[in-house]
């Protein structure tokens, strides 16, 4: 099975979540740094829709300015194209597989699509 992670190295829960997958037999890991790699705006679309969110619950508030440019009660339409410009506004980690996507908050999260 293939399973891709939008990762940051420096989250210990996107960390955590790459470790699971990383030592579960049969995986494939595909790691995405998407700070270094940004999200389409049509790949966070369809991310957001498969884990059952809106936009608005991923953006990532601790760490970013989103708060004060009030990112949260933007529409949704305008929040996927802030994210895409800056993807730090983006929680994580995200992963995909054959299964569906996760938001990995737990990181446990992602036993649910392996």
């Amino acid at each position: 099975m293939k399973a891709t992670i939008w990762h940051n190295p420096k989250c210990g829960t996107s960390r955590k979540t790459l470790a699971i997958l990383e030592e579960t037999p049969g995986v494939e890991v595909e790691v995405v740094e998407y700070l270094k790699t940004p999200f389409t705006r049509d790949k966070l679309a369809q991310l957001f829709a498969d884990a059952g969110m809106t936009p608005a619950e991923a953006v990532r508030k601790m760490g970013t300015d989103a708060e004060e440019r009030g990112l949260s009660d933007m529409t949704a339409d305008a929040i996927l194209d802030e994210m895409a410009a800056n993807p730090a506004y983006v929680n994580r980690p995200f992963v995909e597989t054959e299964k569906g996507v996760r938001f990995c908050r737990p990181q446990d999260k992602v036993l649910e699509i392996l």
